[in-house]
């Protein structure tokens, strides 16, 4: 009876919802301040009736309820507890639950962070989200429910997909809807801003912190994705351009470029039409994501849904929010937020040049997904855009984007010269140049092409940062202690900087520097592959808790003598009959040593084997926790901030 008790309180947190887009909004028409005030009560009641029909799937699902259709097919009685409480939302219905339990979680917390809000500034906050939540419980209801029950009850589920099967899944999915669905947020503070008019520097602030938490979860739940398909999939890669690894990436990207515009909508007062055009957008893409993985239009491993008609509901949400939004900005953009101005040279050219740049390395993604899809639409043929296109699209946009970062976060405010700025970084840049030189000399003599091009901005991004570290402890008199009383926030744009650099010399050094082979080989058999020797050196069977496997076991050897054992899998999955490869992998700062079985190839015990020596690929997820504790510190510095000020006089302000 708990799963029939969740169906009811997801029915109440429909009500609560509409209440909650309603009342509070009407109550800013009407000039009513208890009405305005109700938005904060709904969105906890909903959040609250949500983790009650969450918890009652949940138990539905650790009961072994098979008369639930989506339990039954997602679900089986051989499955381990924790896989049974990851299926909750390893499939279509139970994923689109959580999104909106995720949704009424950021509601939630923003009615309890309010009170530093005006009150009509916080109501149409609360009412736009409360019709965002209203939109997707009427598609969860309608067309995803995750309750419906079928007579008789299924005597054993159909098993969760194997693909979900995994540690690593059981966290990627909540972290990549905080993300996805937290820049619901700033999209509401956006009309908001447009609604009322009002778009101040203290605005700027109270919102950053909300768009850092969604950058960072976002953040986390990429990176732990590309570290699920490397060791998952067996292919030994990290991304692929898949349309729905993009449709997570081009909301990152934008995300980022919002997070530098609100620093100069503070800061200075500028950006404000940018700003609030990139909030709409960031949410855009985040929904455009939601229709490209439960829409059907697509096939991925990363995909939930192949209903076309749920695509079609999504279609429609996505059109009605985000083109409300924009026809509200036509309006209201241009004359409620007219801006400052600044230098061409100066920090705020580079913030903004910044931004631009990544809206145009979003643009290129943007395409590459869509243009297939559209010319399939339209019945003018089949086509796939590929790893070739994004790498060299992309990479056109990246070395620009890097020189401006270094740029930007050196720069003055409002007005600064060229001759300044090489005069302070011309030191560091050549002692970057010098470091990339010898890195290249010792890693890659043969080649100083990409590779010296990519160690060549990492090593700029580092000296920047660098600089801009030096420039404000030169002065100090006890430069060692004053590193350790530098502001939170310049520590935490430090730190995302020199994350990004990491992942950068990641990216750079993986794809040049790593070896690879596929090759035949049964136990006994032996191969070089670089400095390291492979021997294969036996095969096992054994069963599973839902699966039979095959082990196969491989000792490495370099030319010091150094010695690795690996042990790879191919496991079957009998209730699904699906094969599945779980890679043996033996990790290093500077390396993995990486082997997957293929397929078997004869009676002799001879498998398809691949070996690869996959370079400095940890610096890849390395450079992304960098960065999202970044986020994390930089947040919290607002956070205090923000509780130290009284920030109520200057929201409650009107631009002229």
């Amino acid at each position: 009876m708990i799963s029939e008790y969740g169906h009811f309180a997801l029915a109440l947190a429909l009500a609560c919802a509409v209440l909650q887009a309603i009342v509070p909004l009407t109550g800013v028409a009407l000039a009513r301040g208890s009405w305005m005030d109700f938005g904060n009560h709904a969105a906890r009641w909903q959040f609250f009736l949500l983790g009650f029909a969450f918890l009652g799937l949940a138990q539905a699902f650790l009961a072994h309820d098979y008369g639930l259709v989506y339990v039954a097919q997602n679900s089986n009685s051989a499955l381990p507890w924790y896989y049974r409480l990851s299926a909750v939302w390893g499939a279509h219905e139970g994923s689109l639950l959580l999104w909106v339990l995720v949704l009424a979680g950021w509601a939630a917390a923003v009615s309890l962070r309010s009170r530093s809000l005006p009150r009509d500034i916080a109501a149409v906050v609360m009412g736009v989200m409360g019709l965002v939540s209203t939109a997707f419980l009427l598609f969860l209801i309608i067309t995803s429910n995750p309750f419906l029950r079928r007579w008789p009850a299924a005597q054993d589920g159909a098993d969760l997909n194997p693909l979900l099967q995994d540690v690593g899944l059981i966290v990627h999915p909540p972290l990549l809807y905080m993300g996805y669905v937290g820049f619901s947020v700033p999209f509401a503070f956006a009309i908001a801003a447009l609604v009322r008019g009002r778009m101040t520097p203290a605005w700027a602030r109270w919102a950053r912190p909300w768009t850092l938490a969604a950058w960072v979860f976002l953040t986390l739940g990429i990176a732990l994705g590309s570290f699920w398909a490397y060791y998952e999939l067996g292919w030994g890669g990290w991304w692929f351009w898949d349309p729905v690894e993009n449709a997570s990436f081009m909301p990152w990207l934008l995300g980022t470029a919002l997070i530098h515009s609100l620093v100069v909508s503070e800061k200075r007062g500028s950006f404000k039409n940018w700003t609030v055009l990139l909030a709409i957008g960031t949410f855009a893409l985040s929904l455009l994501g939601t229709f490209l993985v439960r829409s059907g239009v697509l096939t991925s491993v990363h995909a939930f849904a192949t209903d076309p008609a749920r695509g079609i509901f999504i279609l429609a949400i996505l059109g009605s929010l985000v083109g409300g939004a924009l026809l509200l900005y036509a309006w209201r953009g241009p004359s409620a937020l007219a801006g400052s101005s600044y230098g061409l040279v100066s920090r705020e050219s580079f913030l903004l040049a910044n931004s631009l740049l990544l809206t145009v390395a979003t643009l290129t993604v943007l395409i590459g997904t869509l243009y297939p899809l559209v010319l399939d639409a339209l019945s003018l043929g089949k086509i796939s855009v590929g790893p070739p296109y994004f790498n060299l699209a992309f990479g056109l946009v990246m070395v620009p984007l890097v020189v401006v970062m270094g740029l930007g976060q050196f720069a003055r405010w409002k007005e600064d010269s060229l001759g300044r700025l090489a005069q302070a970084l011309s030191r560091f840049a050549l002692a970057a140049g010098l470091l990339g030189g010898l890195a290249i000399a010792v890693l890659s003599p043969n080649e100083w092409g990409t590779t010296l091009g990519g160690v060549l901005l990492a090593l700029w991004l580092v000296a920047s940062t660098a600089a801009g570290v030096w420039a404000r402890i030169r002065e100090r008199q006890h430069r060692w202690r004053a590193l350790f009383t530098l502001p939170r926030a310049f520590v935490g744009q430090c730190l995302a900087h020199l994350g990004f650099t990491v992942t950068l010399a990641g990216v750079v050094l993986t794809s040049s520097q790593s070896a690879d082979l596929h090759t035949r080989l049964a136990p006994g058999d032996s191969v070089e592959l670089g400095q390291y020797t492979v021997q294969f050196e036996s095969l096992r069977d054994y069963q599973g808790p839902n699966y039979r496997a095959t082990r196969g076991t491989f000792h490495i050897t370099t030319t010091g003598g150094e010695r690795h054992t690996l042990m790879p899998e191919k496991r079957f999955y009998q209730v699904r009959n699906m094969a599945m490869t779980e890679a043996g992998i033996e990790p290093g700062f500077t390396r993995d040593l990486y082997i997957s079985l293929g397929e078997p190839l004869g009676d002799d015990g001879a498998w398809s084997v691949r070996l690869h020596i996959k370079a400095f690929v940890r610096w890849l997820w390395l450079g992304a926790l960098m960065m999202a504790c970044g986020g994390v510190l930089a947040m919290s510095a607002l956070t205090v901030r923000k509780r130290r000020e009284a920030p109520q006089a200057a929201l409650a302000s009107t631009l002229p």
